[in-house]
């Protein structure tokens, strides 16, 4: 006998908006099926490897039966004793390892989760623009939240102005998502800012959720701060991702007021458990190469490749008249569209049609819309192919 299900998503499954990511995805399988060669600068995957200390590490630990068996949904205790030290090292902060510090499946699950322990069916939830995607849709609007959406802008160094914010928002939010240093524009925040946006939170009653993955890529000798050095009262969200070259392995840290962390605790519990062992021992290999606030030798490598890039693809813009500022951390580039051009998707199309891809400044939210993201995962020789493509299309 047949039948016909009528299925219907949840209504929070429709609020999401159309995932542009999804669409040029498409357009670049389309593209390698014609046989076009794709020089891809648009998705933020380091291409370098991880560090054979840590992969040894994790292979030694992975034959351990004990390592075989379901973790905790919290982390183990010695990784969280590991980001304890970690941040005693590195931001000169104390942290408490059993009711402070939580393992996190990355730092995307991180971001996720946090909005299930707190956001409420119509609470508002402060959310950059632009700003990664999962702040304003994976975690706000999959908890039936509100984004209030808050322009970062190029003439404020794309930090936001907290005083152009209607009283009436800000006394109904009950989280801000934050990131710095940021995706996409490669903005810093001083700790001056970081302190202003933690009195806001105080008098406005509500919890800053500090995305902090990007800490460590800073170059020359900027050195990024935590929030957590202002204020320990929020939480702050990071990962082995970007400063260990460990994307696929999924592993992360939330550190900050206890009763913060109880609450991402409980979701986690019912619904994840946590990071594999043997990625947990791998990490703390890592993050025991920590002496001070500097990078040790492992992270610095990493970085000074990705500064070369940066370097090569800034002066390369600028040679063919696509002026472009200098990034201080991050391993993006955020520059305008050409003038000529009046719609990020649509310039992103062309490039596609050329074989290279960048990411629309619209995929990161409204105030996006006029920018592209170059990714420096590319090698320095595959960047000045890139430009080259490019300089056929805004030159001529």
């Amino acid at each position: 006998m047949v039948f016909k299900i009528n299925i219907k998503y949840a209504n929070r499954i429709n609020r999401l908006p159309p995932y542009i990511f999804v669409e040029i995805e498409e357009l670049k399988n389309e593209k390698e099926r014609q046989g076009i060669d794709l020089i891809s600068l648009g998705i933020g995957d380091p291409d370098l490897t991880t560090p054979d200390l840590i992969l040894n590490e994790m292979i030694k630990q992975v034959r351990y039966p004990e390592n075989q068996n379901y973790p905790t949904s919290m982390g183990e205790q010695d990784f969280r004793e590991a980001v304890q030290r970690w941040y005693k090292v590195r931001f000169n902060i104390e942290f408490d390892a059993d009711n402070e510090v939580s393992n996190l499946i990355g730092g995307k699950e991180g971001i996720a989760n946090i909005a299930r322990a707190f956001v409420n069916p119509g609470d508002i939830v402060l959310c950059p623009s632009p700003g990664y995607p999962v702040y304003e849709n994976g975690a706000t609007k999959l908890c039936d939240g509100e984004p209030y959406l808050v322009p970062l802008l190029e003439e404020n160094n794309f930090l936001p102005e907290f005083e152009t914010i209607d009283t009436s928002i800000l006394k109904k939010a009950k989280l801000m998502y934050l990131n710095y240093p940021n995706n996409p524009t490669g903005a810093t925040a001083p700790k001056a800012f970081l302190k202003k946006a933690v009195d806001y939170a105080e008098d406005y009653n509500f919890i800053i959720v500090y995305d902090n993955p990007y800490s460590e890529f800073t170059f020359e000798d900027y050195i990024a701060p935590s929030l957590l050095q202002i204020n320990q009262n929020h939480i702050e969200l990071n990962s082995a991702s970007k400063m260990f070259c460990m994307t696929g392995f999924r592993c992360g840290w939330a550190v900050g007021h206890e009763d913060i962390i109880k609450g991402i605790r409980k979701v986690k519990s019912q619904i994840d458990s946590g990071s594999p062992r043997f990625i947990q021992k791998a990490v703390i290999k890592g993050l025991s190469e920590y002496t001070s606030e500097k990078k040790p030798k492992i992270v610095k490598e990493i970085i000074k490749t990705y500064e070369r890039r940066r370097d090569a693809l800034i002066k390369g813009l600028n040679g063919i008249g696509w002026k472009t500022e200098k990034p201080k951390a991050t391993f993006y580039v955020w520059s305008h569209i050409p003038e000529e051009e009046t719609n990020s998707m649509d310039f992103v199309k062309k490039l596609i049609d050329i074989g290279v891809v960048l990411t629309p400044g619209a995929g990161f939210g409204k105030f996006g819309e006029g920018f592209v993201r170059f990714a420096l995962t590319q090698p320095i020789d595959k960047i000045k192919e890139a430009l080259e493509r490019i300089e056929k299309i805004i030159n001529y």
